[in-house]
């Protein structure tokens, strides 16, 4: 290996050239530039629990192998979720008083967890989703229909972004028309100053202030009357028991909603995304599925392990514990890197692979386990499924023509354009 990799005027040094102890993967620039892999393949190999103590988010424990982010994981009495999923934000001196929180559910412990969590789950129970296919289908149709065939344009933007974006509109029943203004507070909720989503953390904590007064009067609107027959998720939270007062704490529910946006957009939209680069690097798998597009079921769990749309999760200990033969000590922070763990050799076959037939493609890490798991995971499999199956029946194939662009965060793992031109059926 170099010891040095360019990376756009930059020098990314290789992970094996430096000290074990000062390896630091919580670099947004190392997943912009897919330059994260071998830092992770060291970690796994030398040190799969490893203290970093400096770091732009201060110190922080990595978990990298599958098994030991499964502990962590299902350990909720053990592994704490208060006070944030992501391994940031940096070290400030700003008094907590005047921090910009916004408590969701994903970030609690029982039992506030549960009887918040418990109020929307319904949104997505089976027989909502058996309803929401024929609508998925038809917008995954309408879209592709309208794309230019023989054209280059970003898939990213034109596809991914739209379908999810309409899904995401109908499960708040929010205004159509605005639904872009979704993704937009999705980018800024999860996008910091360097990110170029916004400019400073003032910007991205008016335009969060936006969100919530435009969801304030969409909460009103949706007390005010008795929730019907095809509820949304603001019906569910203005009438639940447990939650009918939330907008009395105008930042819990501004959390609550930054959690539903970004879980039902951020990583649908990046394996819609993922799943096309996936099998154009594959172009033998791409085959095997125009050969028996009945392997799309399959495929689908293998997009989101081969993509793991959010690299990682953070818990907080709440004792002293051991964990890998490291003593981790109560308050430190513990991030479970989901992207590592699907690449762990010792538990996935051949985990570098993109294999669409994969055995038991569902044993994966990327919507996490226990108390946490991804509420609306059905939900992502089965709108990646009907895309599929639309994508099929039109096109001999999405072709990546251009480097995809890659969002500069380490914790939403997705892209921000992806050049592709349609080939018709032959």
């Amino acid at each position: 290996m170099s010891e040095m990799q360019p990376v756009e005027g930059a020098l990314l040094p290789d992970p094996y050239s430096l000290p074990l102890d000062t390896l630091n993967v919580a670099q947004p620039a190392l997943f912009q530039q897919d330059a994260h892999w071998a830092y992770f393949e060291r970690l796994r190999k030398e040190d799969p629990v490893h203290f970093c103590a400096e770091s732009m988010f201060g110190p922080y424990w990595s978990v990298t192998k599958f098994n030991d982010i499964m502990y962590v994981d299902t350990h909720h009495e053990v592994f704490s979720s208060e006070g944030g999923i992501t391994v940031g934000p940096p070290p400030t001196d700003t008094p907590p008083e005047d921090q910009f929180r916004t408590p969701m559910f994903i970030a609690m412990d029982p039992p506030k967890h549960d009887v918040q969590r418990a109020t929307v789950q319904p949104v997505v129970a089976p027989l909502n989703l058996v309803k929401f296919e024929s609508t998925i289908r038809e917008r995954a149709a309408k879209v592709l229909d309208e794309l230019p065939v023989g054209e280059t344009f970003d898939w990213v933007d034109r596809v991914s972004i739209e379908l999810t974006t309409q899904m995401l509109a109908t499960l708040f029943d929010f205004p159509f028309e605005d639904r872009r203004k979704l993704t937009r507070w999705s980018d800024v909720a999860t996008g910091g100053p360097d990110s170029g989503v916004v400019e400073s953390m003032e910007q991205r904590r008016t335009e969060l202030l936006e969100c919530l007064e435009v969801f304030t009067e969409i909460w009103h609107e949706r007390a005010a009357s008795p929730p019907g027959e095809d509820i949304d998720l603001i019906s569910m939270l203005a009438h639940g028991e447990s939650t009918k007062d939330m907008i009395n704490r105008p930042m819990e529910y501004l959390g609550n909603l930054i959690l539903l946006i970004v879980g039902g957009n951020d990583t649908t939209r990046n394996s819609i995304s993922g799943g096309v680069l996936a099998l154009n690097q594959n172009p033998d798998q791409y085959q095997m599925l125009r050969d028996d597009p009945g392997l799309i079921p399959n495929m689908v769990p293998e997009i989101i392990r081969w993509q793991t749309p959010l690299a990682h999760m953070r818990r907080v200990a709440l004792e002293d514990t051991e964990l890998g033969g490291k003593q981790i000590k109560a308050g430190e922070r513990v991030v479970m890197w989901y992207v590592s763990g699907n690449r762990d050799e010792e538990v996935i076959d051949q985990p570098n692979a993109f294999i669409i037939d994969r055995p038991k493609a569902r044993k994966h890490l990327a919507f996490g386990f226990g108390i946490h798991r991804c509420m609306g995971n059905r939900l992502a499999e089965m709108q990646l499924r009907v895309v599929w199956e639309e994508i099929m029946k039109r096109f001999h194939m999405v072709e990546v023509v251009g480097e995809p662009q890659r969002t500069l965060s380490c914790f939403v793992k997705g892209y921000t354009h992806l050049p592709v031109k349609l080939h018709p059926l032959k």
